[in-house]
């Protein structure tokens, strides 16, 4: 078993460069709204200085890009908000088992996320266009939840890989 743990352990250069792809993408969703948000402001005080119509609804749309996309950011880590109140209380296989199963979990709702967050996307999100931004559809308001489902299917198929790595390898010591 371990020779097979060691050729799976292979594409975990792939993880991490996903990974860092996808914290790229939120600095760079994070200095963008920075930046139109400090514009907006600026436009509404200073009289000489236009304030962009569209900047509302560009800074929402990039705030929630960045609030579904740090969530599959933080299942990579493990820094979910966890009930481990009980942790101590409970013996080890107990604790691994409810992680797989709460892991797993969360691997469904990336997989719903994917397919009901796409088909919304298209169906409803593709109708319609920013007021604001008429030439713009709605499709990019819509297309984060489907974009994120797939980031935590990627970063839970690796916590689910190592909590059954972790069963094997320490059973075989």
């Amino acid at each position: 078993m371990p020779k097979f743990f060691q050729t799976v352990d292979k594409i975990k250069p792939a993880y991490d460069i996903t990974y860092k792809i996808v914290l790229f993408i939120c600095k760079l969703l994070l200095t963008a709204d920075l930046v139109i948000t400090s514009v907006c402001v600026v436009g509404r005080y200073v009289p000489f200085v236009p304030d962009p119509a569209w900047s509302e609804e560009v800074v929402l749309t990039l705030m929630s890009y960045m609030a579904v996309l740090s969530a599959a950011l933080a299942i990579r880590r493990n820094a979910h908000i966890r009930m481990t109140a009980f942790d101590q209380y409970l013996p080890k296989s107990v604790i691994r088992a409810l992680d797989i199963l709460a892991d797993v979990a969360v691997l469904i709702l990336g997989v719903v996320m994917i397919t009901v967050g796409f088909s919304y996307a298209v169906q409803i999100g593709a109708k319609g266009n920013y007021v604001s931004m008429p030439s713009v559809s709605k499709f990019w308001m819509y297309f984060p939840i489907p974009l994120a489902g797939i980031a935590m299917v990627v970063f839970e198929i690796e916590a689910v890989y190592n909590h059954i790595k972790g069963i094997f390898v320490k059973e075989e010591k």
